[in-house]
């Protein structure tokens, strides 16, 4: 389908007036496709339940929530394609909040497809924003065993303070004393969530897969891996550590570094993220796909505390808590060779570059006490230790 028939065709961001969504609306309305926005306004992002001064007045906007299915319906009454970013996001409170995750991440999913296969629809194409948490860990190559893919990291070796991988042997999983090392992720590797967040992620792809391979509707899945920007939630203390280190440190609070700082991931900058969703959208190449959406380059949780502290000339102590937080992974960053070759992808910022958006952000709407209460919260529960 040509590209101008394309831009003709009535899109809806679900979840478009969060951080992620709200740049893909901006985007899309600039490209001059008819756009709305469907979201439930959640209180954990947008405080007091109102819509956000930076959401696009010419986009029409909708507030409905995915789990209430007759609403959703006619929320995307003449759609033809949906990006759907709606959820609940986090690794840390979706390990006590099971109930709220599996509800707002599996059944609001399901809402949508349940939709697709039962009424009247005009939708002809699905986006799924997946996430980084479905790997679990990472990939690591063994110099005895070549690759591997070593599952969470046992109750022991975290209570000794072992934060690298050992490389599991089948079939007795009897441990090597190699050192793994640490290789970017393709899309091929087995899937193994740690968090419950991850898990519902993992169950959202395979759903919206099969429904749409059965009924005909193409489905492109991207999996966003640590992605920063403005407009993240400041009010989230659950989600994005380069907005929380931000955050403690522009109060000049010393962030709480897990493990030893040296656990690797892969930011990407939100505007990368909205080309690679734009590309998802116009090339027919991406239908029935899955995609890593990452810069391609690990960076360390303490290079990260280290480069935000230099920006915002925070005279504190950067020191590892040696630490572990349940569903943490140690090493994750993106082997982006697959999206680039089919889509033609290419990040066009690095981290730190853009970091400065971040810092906009959590200095317009700081709430000193919610990392202090939301890392209380996982300790209650055993779930650091």
């Amino acid at each position: 389908m040509a590209n101008e028939a394309k831009k003709s065709m009535r899109v809806a961001v679900i979840g478009g007036a969060g951080f992620i969504g709200s740049h893909l609306v901006d985007a899309l309305v600039a490209q001059g496709f008819p756009t709305r926005v469907i979201d439930n306004l959640d209180p954990q992002v947008h405080p007091g339940g109102v819509p956000p001064a930076y959401l696009n007045p010419r986009a029409e906007f909708v507030r409905e929530d995915v789990r209430n299915l007759d609403g959703l319906s006619r929320a995307i009454e003449g759609v033809e394609t949906v990006f759907y970013l709606a959820g609940a996001v986090g690794v840390g409170d979706s390990m006590y909040k099971i109930r709220h995750y599996a509800e707002t991440n599996v059944v609001g999913g399901a809402n949508l497809l349940e939709i697709l296969a039962n009424r009247k629809h005009s939708v002809r194409k699905i986006v799924l924003a997946s996430s980084v948490t479905v790997y679990g860990e990472g990939k690591y190559s063994c110099p005895q065993h070549g690759i591997v893919f070593p599952s969470a990291r046992s109750t022991e070796q975290t209570t000794m303070r072992q934060w690298e991988l050992r490389c599991p042997v089948e079939p007795n999983l009897v441990y090597c004393s190699a050192q793994l090392t640490p290789l970017p992720i393709d899309e091929g590797k087995p899937l193994s969530p740690l968090s419950l967040y991850g898990v519902t992620k993992r169950t959202q792809e395979e759903l919206f897969l099969t429904i749409g391979r059965a009924y005909g509707i193409p489905v492109c899945v991207l999996r966003y891996f640590n992605v920063y920007g403005s407009r993240q939630a400041a009010s989230n203390p659950y989600t994005g550590v380069a907005k929380i280190f931000a955050s403690d440190l522009q109060l000049g609070r010393a962030p709480l570094i897990y493990e030893d700082g040296l656990q690797t991931r892969d930011f990407v900058h939100v505007g990368d993220v909205v080309q690679a969703t734009l590309l998802a959208l116009s090339l027919d190449e991406a239908n029935g796909e899955t995609f890593n959406v990452g810069s391609g380059h690990p960076t360390t949780i303490l290079e990260t505390a280290c480069n935000l502290a230099t920006l915002l000339n925070a005279k504190v102590s950067l020191a590892p808590s040696h630490r572990f937080r349940a569903g943490d992974v140690r090493h994750c960053w993106a082997d982006i060779a697959k999206i680039q070759k089919r889509l033609g992808f290419q990040p066009r910022m690095r981290f730190p570059a853009g970091i400065e958006e971040v810092l906009a952000t959590v200095k317009s709407s700081q709430n000193p006490g919610e990392t202090v209460i939301a890392h209380d919260k996982l300790v209650e529960r055993g779930l650091i230790s």
